[in-house]
């Protein structure tokens, strides 16, 4: 595989793109765990959804690719993004429902407009489940730029994230814009969702904000040791799944999620036998011994 890595350009964008959705997706969804807003990648990614469906539909009906569907999608995320921070303020003693709302609406423009554009074809099977040929050089460099605006947002807002997300009262008593870290918050989840669906998939693409940061949450002992681990997770199932989907000819995103899901079963049982042996150790240690 290394030499097919080396001499085609299209395996060579894919693992790059993969290398960086598993470093940004596993470092927004720490904030998004810890938040409680895990749902929210699943509204977006079904904005999403509708916009790649959209510009599907597009060149349909105008036989020229005007906008591509991964632009459209984009474009619809972050647009979605801002209609549920409205929402949430409109809703502002049931925020959580802003997230059902937007993704009924998701859903439903999905449905329109695949059924427009003729239904599932192989470009939107692709775009539902990710490929390992469907990153264009065009494609790696939007997402390395949302790589670079991502992280360095998060670097320069890390205390008030930080802060907003365990102790948001404290936050806005301190001084800080909680409105605008809030929106701007979400729109870096919606362009880390547009960027991740070329490897995982629209339908996936929650798993690899959330699996990792679940697995890293049971041995972390801090916050920036949740993140740590949740990129070396989200790394390895990213690299391991598109190895797999490469030999097997299958899409990557199942692959990298059943081994999200795999890492984070592994993580429980060894995190339970540890326990239980540390457990033993100190009642030994204190002369209980049953």
């Amino acid at each position: 595989m290394l030499a097919n890595l080396l001499e085609y350009e299209f395996l060579r964008n894919t693992f790059l793109t993969g290398i960086i959705i598993g470093i940004i997706a596993p470092l927004l969804g720490a904030f998004i765990v810890v938040r409680r807003l895990s749902l929210i990648a699943d509204a977006l990614s079904h904005v999403t959804l509708a916009g790649i469906a959209f510009g599907l539909f597009l060149e349909k009906k105008t036989g020229a690719m005007l906008i591509t569907p991964f632009y459209s999608g984009l474009g619809f995320s972050v647009l979605g993004s801002i209609i549920v921070e409205r929402l949430r303020r409109v809703y502002t003693a049931f925020q959580e429902l802003a997230i059902p709302i937007i993704l009924s609406g998701g859903v439903g423009l999905s449905v329109i407009f695949i059924s427009l554009a003729n239904g599932f074809n192989t470009d939107l099977y692709n775009y539902l489940f990710g490929s390992v040929s469907a990153v264009s050089r065009q494609d790696l460099f939007m997402i390395i730029g949302i790589a670079i605006i991502v992280c360095s947002v998060i670097f320069l807002l890390y205390k008030e994230l930080f802060l907003l997300s365990f102790d948001e009262e404290q936050a806005v008593v301190t001084g800080i814009h909680a409105k605008r870290i809030h929106f701007i918050f979400i729109v870096l989840t919606a362009l880390v969702i547009a960027a991740s669906i070329r490897i995982v998939g629209v339908l996936l693409v929650s798993s690899l904000m959330t699996l990792p940061v679940a697995s890293s949450i049971r041995i972390a002992k801090g916050f920036k040791q949740t993140i740590i681990y949740a990129i070396i997770y989200g790394e390895a199932a990213v690299i391991v799944g598109l190895i797999a989907g490469y030999y097997l000819e299958i899409p990557p995103g199942g692959t990298i999620v059943m081994l999200l899901i795999l890492l984070l079963i592994a993580t429980m049982l060894i995190k339970n036998v540890v326990s239980k042996v540390r457990s033993r150790k100190y009642r030994i240690k204190n002369g209980v011994i049953e």
